[in-house]
């Protein structure tokens, strides 16, 4: 069992910067792949980023490419999502996620464990 918790969201202004977190307990994440997800209002769950076990392969959607970027610290079993450039379109509840499977997936039912998300606000 994997517990997540997403910290590090809040307001910032368009063309702004916010760097969120995704600390694991309960297991080691170096066994998972990892994805950050986003919810808006009156939107579907939508991928974000994610990356492999070894943070070597990563994946963005193409809204956010060229302007997020998702790392890992296994030693610190703490999972990243820098985001530049902010858009009012990014403002959602970012949640992380951990897969089970051995390479990068986008679909959120790929994923096992989930945290309880963080809320990101851009004002324009």
């Amino acid at each position: 069992q994997v517990q997540l918790v997403e910290s590090g969201g809040g307001l910032v202004q368009a063309g702004g910067s916010l760097r969120v977190s995704c600390a694991a307990s309960g297991r080691t994440l170096s066994s998972y792949v990892m994805g950050w997800f986003r919810q808006a209002p009156g939107k579907e769950r939508e991928f974000v980023a994610a990356v492999n076990w070894k943070g070597v392969t990563t994946r963005y959607a193409d809204s956010v490419k060229g302007r997020f970027t998702i790392s890992r610290d296994n030693a610190k079993n703490t999972v990243y999502l820098q985001m530049n450039s902010l858009k009012s379109e990014d403002t959602a509840v970012y949640y992380c996620a951990a897969s089970e499977y051995l390479s990068v997936v986008i679909g959120p039912g790929g994923y096992r464990y989930w945290g309880q998300g963080t809320q990101v606000t851009v004002s324009s």
